[in-house]
């Protein structure tokens, strides 16, 4: 399926789904390369519709993506981004998938662990370096620092006194 496909398809499930600012352009058929920045589609969606397409994303006949490749967190300054990389290996098609969580005090959303295991090691990684918690994730804890280390190091307003870095 191509990213406009993909992208119409998706667009049938919620009205309130945005898809990235840049133009589905890219067509390597036709000679036409993408802009930078527009590899995969990106959708962006809200926390309380990231289960329902998960599943579906993973699920639907003509999406496949039964594969996250990558999970990471983008801080700014009034809010977190999770950002979602999943790929169809059957069908070798690829997509982003970004929720926004407006909490930057105590963010939280839901763990997708059950629908791609990859998740459970990703989501660890984000909970130790971001502080975001994953809700019903089977063993949320620190996977790369010390258990009593304070702080979350990737966090724009993180400040080590020990070690004297700031960002």
């Amino acid at each position: 399926m191509d990213r406009k496909s993909l992208q119409n398809k998706i667009a049938t499930w919620s009205s309130e789904v945005e898809f990235s600012a840049a133009p589905v352009l890219a067509d390597e058929a036709a000679g036409v390369k993408a802009s930078p920045g527009t590899q995969f589609l990106e959708i962006i969606i809200k926390p309380n519709q990231l289960l329902e397409f998960a599943e579906k994303l993973r699920n639907d006949e003509e999406m496949q993506f039964n594969f996250m490749f990558s999970l990471t967190c983008v801080d700014f300054a009034d809010h977190f981004m999770m950002v979602y990389h999943l790929r169809s290996i059957e069908l070798e098609h690829e997509l982003v998938l970004k929720v926004k969580i407006e909490d930057k005090d105590k963010p939280v959303v839901e763990t997708l662990c059950h629908i791609w295991r990859t998740a459970e090691y990703l989501e660890r990684e984000v909970y130790d370096l971001f502080g975001v918690v994953f809700t019903n994730h089977p063993d949320l804890r620190r996977i790369l620092l010390d258990d009593d280390w304070k702080g979350y190091p990737l966090r724009k307003d993180y400040v080590d006194s020990i070690n004297i870095i700031s960002l």
